[in-house]
């Protein structure tokens, strides 16, 4: 009778170290599952940045932000902080989804100009926009324009005061370029104050600030561009792949072109 309690005692107890060492492994499992999918804190660039830009502006304009990715994805030297980078410049592109590592980084920019991806056979011109000329700063480096002028356009062989040609003297907007893409976007400069007379005299002054706009185009948009920037004025509308833009005559302020349907 002993003995047999004795071994139903010890198979007890063989049960429970079992089932201990049980418990034990499965809580290591858990735990280097999680170490290896816990998710984590990091720097990624939301958008392509090129080399030149100062890390503090590619941080307060949306450019880099951060973002959760899984521990075992953290790239070595990944910046974990929005702190450790301030006032340096990046020396190299950093491309969207990228994270966001040291070493891209530092205190001067080599030739900085070669760093914008232009295509080949194509130059970068730069043209200064107020926000709401440049989609109140949605546009982003990589985006796709199209380029709208607003001015007195005139037809060929019209006279400034005016008689002769489609429009002539009437304020109009139309399509200048259906498609460019836009290389960069500078940091937003101080704000200039801006005066215009309506029909009646009235004279209205607002402050807006500017921002500089690099783009990549051809000879002949390039000429139409800086002379349209210096004469008339641009406005940028943002693209998606689902935007429809062609040629067309373009809207006046005359009645029957602005309430055409």
């Amino acid at each position: 009778m002993d003995r047999r309690r004795l071994l139903l005692i010890l198979a007890v107890f063989v049960a429970l170290i079992g089932t201990a060492l049980v418990f034990l492994y499965v809580q290591s499992a858990d735990k280097r599952a999680q170490d290896k999918f816990d998710n984590v804190s990091v720097l990624k660039a939301t958008s392509n940045i090129a080399a030149g830009t100062k890390y503090d502006d590619a941080l307060s304009g949306g450019q880099i932000a951060m973002q959760t990715v899984p521990k075992n994805e953290l790239a070595t030297d990944a910046v974990t902080t929005t702190e450790a980078l301030k006032g340096k410049l990046v020396t190299v592109p950093i491309f969207a989804g990228q994270q966001i590592l040291t070493a891209q980084f530092g205190s001067t920019v080599a030739q900085t100009t070669t760093s914008l991806p232009i295509p080949k056979g194509m130059i970068a011109i730069s043209v200064n926009l107020t926000d709401p000329d440049r989609v109140a700063g949605n546009i982003q480096n990589g985006s796709d324009v199209a380029i709208f002028v607003t001015g007195t356009l005139q037809a060929a062989g019209a006279t400034s005061g005016g008689a002769s040609g489609s429009g002539t003297g009437v304020q109009s907007t139309r399509l200048l370029l259906p498609k460019v893409t836009v290389l960069n976007v500078g940091s937003p400069q101080p704000a200039t104050t801006s005066t215009t007379t309506d029909e009646n005299g009235t004279q209205t002054t607002e402050q807006l600030p500017r921002t500089l706009l690099t783009l990549a185009v051809n000879q002949k948009e390039a000429q139409k561009v800086i002379l349209a920037s210096k004469a008339l004025n641009l406005t940028f509308g943002l693209l998606t792949p689902n935007s429809v833009v062609k040629p067309a005559p373009g809207t006046s302020t005359a009645i029957q072109s602005l309430f055409a349907k």
